[in-house]
């Protein structure tokens, strides 16, 4: 039990300070906005959301 005890211990020893150099050096939490000036294409997905596409079928295709 005490070889557990100081397994954790010392894990928690590294992985706390790490955590914290983690967040300190990837500028604390901050990310930049993106900015999409250029139209993309993401392989073969659709170009509208799957919610708009489903709307051009009868209602009662939804539910079979």
């Amino acid at each position: 039990m005490e070889v557990l005890a100081v397994l954790l211990a010392g894990s928690a020893l590294v992985a706390i300070p790490g955590t914290f150099v983690a967040i300190l050096r990837d500028g604390h939490g901050h990310t930049p906005e993106v900015r999409s000036d250029e139209p993309w294409k993401a392989g073969n997905l659709p170009s509208e959301p799957y919610s708009s596409a489903n709307r051009a079928f009868p209602p009662t295709l939804w539910f079979r």
